[in-house]
């Protein structure tokens, strides 16, 4: 197990600055083979989150986000399979290189348990929201520059319904945005740590998952879906599900806090 950095120059085009992928590598506890996680490092930075579009993206209110670790990709059928073992793998659109869905937040959360305990001593986690859209949205840099999460175009970076003939794609075959992350527009929703709140009123402005006590009753998914229109696939755009709701367009990604080259 450990850590590396590799530049992945071909998925990146030429007028890109390359962001270096970080290599996480698994080693099965069992069987003891190795699988590598693929992660973009986040500088952390403040940035206006929301937007004026719909009521739950209001109000845009300043965050500062600490650097942190994010998947390449969201968690891929390969992935899933490798610590949960492939009898839990529900997919509907099967295939090693496709995201997991028809993956519950409890799901998810009972994968990042495994991981972080069977695997290493890690600390694996779901994305914050604020974490997930700093992100989408290309970092300190780039902030509302884009609808979409690398493009004002969405046919560039997003399988949705129309273009994605009505199943799940293997990830990384859309344009990076400009951090060198796949996917978190369309594809398959993904599942943030956070409860939902029907607008930003009194969020957390660390970049801190919004948890309330007792838990709300449904956690907070992002990016929009295979089968689901071009408007949801915004960076801005939030939805929401049932912690133990499964389907074949919701899947995750994962998040690694900070640790040392």
């Amino acid at each position: 197990m450990g850590y590396e950095w590799v530049f992945d120059q071909k998925k990146y085009p030429s007028n890109m600055n390359q962001t270096p992928t970080k290599i996480v590598t698994l080693q099965h506890p069992t069987t003891g083979e190795t699988f590598n996680i693929k992660l973009i490092e986040v500088e952390g930075g403040t940035f206006e989150m929301g937007s004026e579009k719909d009521g739950d993206e209001k109000p845009i209110h300043e965050v500062s986000v600490p650097t942190f670790n994010i998947g390449k990709y969201p968690v891929t059928q390969a992935l899933y399979v490798f610590v949960m073992g492939k009898a839990e793998n529900r997919s509907r659109f099967k295939g090693k290189d496709r995201p997991v869905e028809t993956v519950s937040w409890e799901d998810a959360k009972r994968f990042l348990q495994k991981l972080n305990n069977d695997f290493g001593n890690f600390e694996f986690r779901l994305p914050s929201e604020s974490e997930w859209e700093y992100a989408a949205r290309g970092g300190k840099d780039w902030g509302d520059k884009f609808d979409y999460a690398g493009s004002k175009n969405i046919e560039e970076v997003a399988w949705y319904d129309e273009n994605s003939h009505w199943e799940t794609n293997p990830v990384g075959w859309k344009k990076a945005n400009q951090l060198g992350i796949y996917d978190m527009s369309g594809n398959v929703w993904e599942w943030c740590e956070d409860d939902y709140h029907s607008d930003y009123e009194n969020a957390p402005k660390d970049g801190s998952a919004w948890i309330d006590e007792p838990r709300a009753s449904s956690c907070v998914v992002r990016g929009g879906g295979w089968d689901y229109f071009d408007s949801s696939c915004r960076v801005a755009y939030r939805s929401y599900d049932l912690p133990s709701y499964r389907d074949n367009y919701v899947g995750f990604r994962l998040v690694l806090p900070q640790f040392n080259r």
